[in-house]
């Protein structure tokens, strides 16, 4: 059964309870509320994340398993290896980290989708995820050529755990060079897994794995319980936590 939300209380129901693989929804939990700040907080500390369509309620889901990157899994292939390397000694290339979250938030808004006419980061979602980056909670890692954007991701850091969101590219391989940054960082700060929400082949190819819900839920009640670390700055010796010379 499907839980309506409570719009006076922050409480979400225990995310075991979404519903299962042999439903029309798996993963989905709850259903209301609004979008405010704590709410979101209170719902990623639950491994509850929102997710809907223009004209559609607010929908709430914890899926199970969950896809995650254990950043020490990460795989830098051969090939990406080399693009990065040249992305780095390009004048005109640019990896930029906080520059602009609600900038990338809107160019993945805008990316299209194979196999979707529309977007799940609808207006209400921008609006709420801008204001988390107004608070430091939403981080953005973005590859930049010639002044312009090209690719990036976003998702919210928790103490020591990040929650994935969205990521676009509009040339080859400018996402997948903006999440090794920041598994990167990740490693560096003692961030050992990044949710990812849902499978994806892509994700998969470089290293991300479906955890069981109840080691996923162990994991962050530990990790964003941690003290917040400080700001995102880009950092070129960070490189060395996937790389051995940038």
């Amino acid at each position: 059964m499907i839980v309506q939300l409570d719009p006076n209380s922050l409480s979400f129901p225990d995310p075991r309870s979404a519903l299962g693989p042999e439903t029309d929804a798996p993963g989905l939990l709850a259903i209301g509320g609004d979008l405010r700040p704590e709410r979101l907080l209170a719902a990623y500390r639950q491994g509850i994340f929102p997710w809907f369509g223009e004209n559609q309620p607010i929908l709430w889901w914890c899926l199970n398993p969950r896809m995650v990157l254990k950043t020490r899994d990460f795989k830098l292939h051969r090939s990406l290896r080399k693009t990065l390397q040249a992305f780095l000694h390009n004048p005109q290339c640019q990896l930029r980290v906080n520059a602009d979250p609600v900038g990338t938030l809107q160019d993945c808004a805008r990316a299209p989708r194979a196999g979707q006419s529309g977007t799940w980061i609808v207006p209400a979602m921008q609006h709420a995820y801008t204001e988390l980056a107004r608070r430091g909670v939403l981080q953005s890692v973005e590859t930049w050529r010639g002044g312009q954007r090209i690719g990036g991701l976003y998702g919210l850091r928790i103490g020591r755990m990040f929650f994935g969101e969205s990521m676009f590219s509009n040339a080859p391989d400018a996402s997948k060079l903006a999440l090794s940054y920041l598994v990167a960082l990740c490693r560096r700060d003692g961030i050992e897994w990044i949710d990812c929400q849902q499978a994806t082949a892509h994700l998969a190819h470089m290293g991300a794995a479906p955890v069981p819900l109840e080691a996923f839920l162990h994991h962050i009640h530990r990790a964003t319980a941690a003290p917040e670390l400080d700001p995102w700055a880009y950092d070129p010796s960070a490189w060395s936590q996937v790389m051995p010379t940038p």
